[in-house]
C-alpha cells in the first residue's frame, strides 16, 4: 500500500502525530524534493528524495512520473510505503497525479491518504487573519469544486447545485468521530449533523 502523508506547511513540528507514526512504521519513505526531505528528516533520515520537476514540459513531467512510479511500486507491493508531501496530499498536490500513473502501470497497488495542515489554514495563523463566511481558493484556474461546511440539509443543497451544473457530491458527517459517515452521489440524507461537510464538483471539461 502507498499512503500519501501530509507534512504540513513547512515546520517539522507541525506534522501530525499520525504522520510521525506512519513515517516510523513504513518500510520505505519517499519525498518529492529537498524541502519535503527536511520535514521528514527528524523522523526518517533514510527517506528517498525523488525528482518532480517544476516545469510546463508535459512530456518531461510524464517521463519523471513514470520513473518515480516504477521506483516506488516494488516497495508499495511488499508493504506499507509512505509518500510525504508538503501541505495536504489531496489539495493541489503531486500525489494524486502520481497515483494515476502508478494505477496504470501497477494496478495491484492500493492507496490511502492522511491529511496534513494545508497552506490555506496555516496562512490564517501566520498572518493572524480570522476567516469566516464563504471564501474562494484558486490555483489560478476557474473554480470547479465547492465545499460547504455545517450542512444541515444536504439533499436539498445538492439538488440546488445540480441546477448550476454540479454532478458529483460527497457528504462527510462527524469526520474522524466514532459516528463518522460518508455519503456519495444520490445517497445524500435529507438532514445531517452540524459537523458535516459537503463537497460538490462539476464534470471536467
Amino acid at each position: 500500500m502507498l499512503v500519501g502523508v501530509g507534512l504540513g506547511p513547512g515546520d517539522p513540528e507541525l506534522l501530525t502525530l499520525r504522520a510521525v507514526r506512519l513515517l516510523g512504521e513504513a518500510a520505505a519513505v519517499f519525498v518529492p524534493g529537498n524541502l519535503a526531505y527536511d520535514l521528514v528528516k527528524p523522523y526518517r533520515p533514510d527517506a528517498v528524495v525523488l525528482n518532480f520537476p517544476m516545469t510546463s514540459d508535459e512530456d518531461y513531467i510524464r517521463r519523471c512520473m513514470e520513473e518515480n512510479a516504477d521506483r516506488i511500486a516494488p516497495h508499495a507491493e511488499d508493504g506499507l510505503t509512505v509518500f510525504g508531501i508538503i501541505g495536504d496530499p489531496n489539495f493541489y498536490s503531486t500525489f494524486s497525479r502520481l497515483c494515476e500513473m502508478i494505477s496504470k502501470r501497477h494496478p495491484e497497488i492500493t492507496f490511502a491518504t492522511e491529511p496534513g495542515i494545508s497552506s490555506i489554514t496555516a496562512f490564517a495563523s501566520v498572518a493572524n487573519v480570522p476567516v469566516a463566511g464563504g471564501f474562494l481558493v484558486s490555483d489560478g484556474n476557474g473554480p470547479e469544486s465547492r465545499i460547504f461546511m455545517k450542512v444541515r440539509k444536504p439533499a436539498a443543497l445538492a439538488a440546488s447545485l445540480s441546477e448550476e451544473g454540479y454532478s458529483e457530491f460527497v457528504l462527510v458527517e462527524r469526520m474522524f468521530m466514532l459516528e463518522q459517515r460518508v455519503y456519495r452521489g444520490d445517497d445524500l440524507p435529507e438532514k445531517s449533523d452540524y459537523f458535516s461537510i459537503l463537497f460538490a464538483r462539476r464534470p471536467h471539461a
